[in-house]
């Protein structure tokens, strides 16, 4: 690819010609601030703050829109660019509620806060007035709460909404100053087809949109002397939350996290790792009965509720190719108010379920229905991999020096295939360790499969098991899930078994995880996953020993009757 040379700041660069100023300047660490730009997204330039000066040119320019030419010079720090940049802040700013002491953006979370401290942006006398709220909160959705007031329609809840998962429930309303970012008819979020995926919540450089927050519900059962607390953590949150405390992406801090968690005053800690092990009992055993008994396929994952939502509302048609199973999560709760309950002699009623999740839409699950057993809801309160981290620094807990501790007995024992359910395509390679195992009752002992591995949109294998070829395909992302559903109904295509997760990446890019990451943090949290699951003792889930007991003493045969009761829904 042809290159060029330009001078920055006073520096020559050598740079690729297809590249914008922003990028040549990010890829060179010369800081540019900016707010609607992301590097995943469309760029539009809306926020002006990434404007530069080039030589030789009257009006500033936008670097994340403008192409760099040979022989420009450019200024990023110049007079004419800081006075720019500041009189944008301050309008921002002096249209922005003055709620920070309260906003759940805070502590280096919010994007234009941040942006204010660096460039000395203060309301000033003028401005100490309190902004009127123009427009109510929408606090309708059990998994996202959004707040206009704060927008500064920068564009990018409508782009990634719109563009990466192809929903599109916001759009832009009226013009000029008056614009905002809405929802399509000005509906409340619980009433549009939004799967609670969370992604928007993630690119939002302010607080409009936040998770709803569970952190105080929890700590209130803490104190609660007649409540025992149960907590279970996801496997994405093992290799995210360490980035919250400065570790690097992709560490399995499962050791500090449960330190964590007894220092906050929990009872129990227990692994959904153990409960993903359990999805691949009760889901291989599901396929394999279709398989045989001519049942319904592709057989669709359940574990993502982004993902249900989704088919529920876009193609209903699927519906019955889907897993009855529930996910992870849910079988969690559902088993510590049975299972764990009845080994400790603990009233169900008296024990509160906690998730810890990295997924927004696992708030929206827990709140279904159907995600109830003789009256007794599996799982009370779902905090996101970013709550929990606000929780220990308030808490003033030294994440860094915690000692390791282990999982609680009874549902903490887990296997490496249950922790691959952080990434995508880590389902599919969970169950097909155990499915092809079963199906040739051991002589297919294959444990990695490379081909359902990465970051491609879609991936798809065909595989030799006891004599049949079995199809797959893993697809992340609603966008990537609905080219592969119009191509299954088209006939294009046919599988028997379809891995999808509702976030791109999978759970280790929730809407619940750390706000401040990139692709490349992305793949270095699934290389952790991967390293993780390499250096194990145990790889394949029916081979836990908790799981053969759980089996044996409790639910009976995977499948089973009491399995269904517990583990499975419509």
């Amino acid at each position: 690819m042809e290159t060029i040379k330009l001078t920055i700041n006073q520096k020559e660069i050598t740079a690729n010609q297809e590249e914008s100023i922003l990028e040549i300047c990010q890829n060179h660490q010369i800081a540019i601030p900016t707010l609607c730009h992301h590097p995943d997204l469309r760029n539009e330039g809306n926020c002006r703050l990434c404007v530069v000066e080039v030589d030789g040119e009257e009006n500033l320019t936008a670097s994340c829109n403008r192409k760099a030419c040979d022989g420009m010079v450019i200024e990023t720090e110049s007079e004419k660019v800081i006075n720019s940049r500041r009189a944008t802040l301050e309008l921002l700013i002096a249209n922005h509620p003055n709620d920070c002491l309260t906003c759940d953006r805070t502590s280096g979370e919010c994007q234009l806060q941040d942006l204010c401290y660096q460039y000395d942006i203060s309301r000033g006398e003028q401005l100490l007035k309190t902004i009127e709220q123009k427009k109510a909160l929408d606090l309708s959705s059990p998994s996202i709460e959004r707040d206009l007031n704060k927008c500064i329609v920068c564009g990018k809840c409508l782009r990634v909404c719109g563009e990466t998962q192809d929903i599109g429930i916001y759009h832009y309303q009226e013009r000029g100053f008056d614009t905002l970012v809405s929802t399509k008819e000005n509906q409340p979020l619980a009433e549009t087809k939004c799967i609670n995926c969370g992604q928007c919540v993630k690119v939002c450089p302010v607080g409009a949109l936040v998770e709803k927050q569970e952190i105080r519900k929890v700590m209130q059962a803490i104190v609660d002397p007649e409540v025992h607390v149960v907590v279970q953590t996801a496997p994405a949150v093992k290799h995210t939350l360490g980035e919250s405390f400065g570790m690097k992406p992709g560490t399995d801090i499962s050791g500090k996290l449960n330190a964590a968690l007894k220092k906050l005053g929990v009872n129990q800690v227990f692994s959904t790792d153990f409960a993903a092990d359990v999805t691949i009992m009760e889901e291989g055993t599901e396929f394999i009965q279709r398989v045989k008994n001519g049942g319904k396929l592709p057989m669709f994952t359940s574990c993502s509720p982004g993902w249900i939502r989704y088919v529920e509302t876009e193609y209903p048609q699927f519906t019955e190719n889907l897993s009855t199973c529930k996910s992870p999560q849910q079988m969690m709760g559902a088993l510590s108010k049975s299972y764990y309950a009845s080994l400790k002699g603990i009233d169900p009623k008296k024990i509160f379920m906690v998730s810890v999740m990295p997924c927004t839409a696992k708030k929206y699950e827990a709140q279904r229905e159907e995600m109830v057993v003789k009256g007794i809801q599996d799982v009370d309160a779902v905090l996101t991999t970013r709550e929990l981290a606000r929780w220990i620094k308030l808490e003033k807990i030294d994440f860094k020096k915690l000692a390791d501790a282990p999982y609680d007995d009874f549902l903490g024992e887990h296997t490496s295939a249950g922790r691959l359910f952080g990434t995508t395509g880590g389902v599919m390679e969970a169950a097909l360790r155990t499915v092809a195992w079963t199906l040739t009752e051991g002589a297919f002992d294959r444990l990695d499969y490379e081909a359902v591995r990465g970051l491609e949109n879609a991936k798809e294998a065909s595989l030799e098991i006891a004599g049949m070829e079995v199809k797959v395909a893993v697809v992340h992302g609603t966008a990537a899930a609905k080219k592969l559903l119009e191509k299954i109904e088209s006939g294009e295509k046919a599988y028997h078994f379809v891995e999808v997760m509702g976030c791109p990446g999978g759970c280790i890019n929730g809407g619940g995880a750390p706000l401040k990451d990139s692709m490349a943090m992305i793949k270095d949290r699934m290389e952790g996953m991967y390293q993780m699951d390499k250096n194990a003792a145990i790889r394949r889930s029916h081979e836990n020993p908790l799981i053969m007991q759980i089996y044996k003493n409790y639910l009976g045969e995977p499948g089973g009757h009491k399995a269904h009761e517990l583990l499975h829904t419509h």
